[in-house]
């Protein structure tokens, strides 16, 4: 392999997985952790860096297979969580995606059997009929969950106007925190017309 184009090849896969560091550093937030993560990256580049114009992106990895490195394995790796999380949002947009999301975060996170999940969907279809986008005009209460105020929702992630998932985690720990399943809140529900 040429010199020059060794050192390209270097220099994309240092700046993808460096931007993919970045990424995953954000990632926390999307997965409930309420601590903020800040993390900071410096990328030195060789004086005698040069820029090989390649055919495709596939020319530069075409020598090699990445996932045999290990920072190949670490870059498919964080790329596949990345694809992962993304598909999770964009199925969770629609109501039977948001169902589907939830129930799947209820089961495999939370361990509630089928009950908890039938609870929390007629909770949820009453509160908003599974719409992220929903807002109580007269409360503001907003989302999937309707959060009053809909600001506590930033304890999971800032974006939750916008990602159904932030909503659906939010909710989820709001319930399992104050009333432990969601067939209890969905018994306050009931009672109160709130929950």
């Amino acid at each position: 392999m040429k010199p020059v184009l060794k050192t390209a090849k270097s220099i994309s896969i240092l700046g993808i997985s460096s931007s993919l560091l970045l990424l995953a550093t954000l990632l926390p937030s999307a997965n409930a952790l309420e601590s903020s993560v800040v993390s900071t990256v410096e990328v030195e580049s060789p004086k005698t860096a040069s820029i090989v114009e390649a055919e495709s992106v596939a020319a530069l990895f075409n020598d090699e297979d990445l996932s045999a490195t290990a920072s190949g394995a670490i870059f498919s790796t964080q790329l596949a969580l990345v694809s992962a999380v993304s598909r999770q949002v964009e199925l969770a947009r629609t109501p039977m995606g948001a169902k589907r999301v939830a129930k799947s975060i209820l089961f495999d996170e939370y361990g509630f059997p089928e009950k908890e999940y039938k609870c929390l969907n007629q909770l949820w279809t009453k509160e908003s009929n599974w719409n992220y986008k929903s807002r109580n005009k007269r409360s503001g209460a907003h989302g999937i969950p309707q959060a009053l105020p809909a600001s506590k929702m930033n304890v999971v992630s800032t974006d939750w106007r916008t990602n159904p998932v932030t909503q659906i985690r939010w909710g989820l720990r709001y319930i399992s925190i104050r009333y432990e399943t969601p067939c209890k809140a969905w018994a306050k529900s009931k009672r109160s017309n709130w929950y």
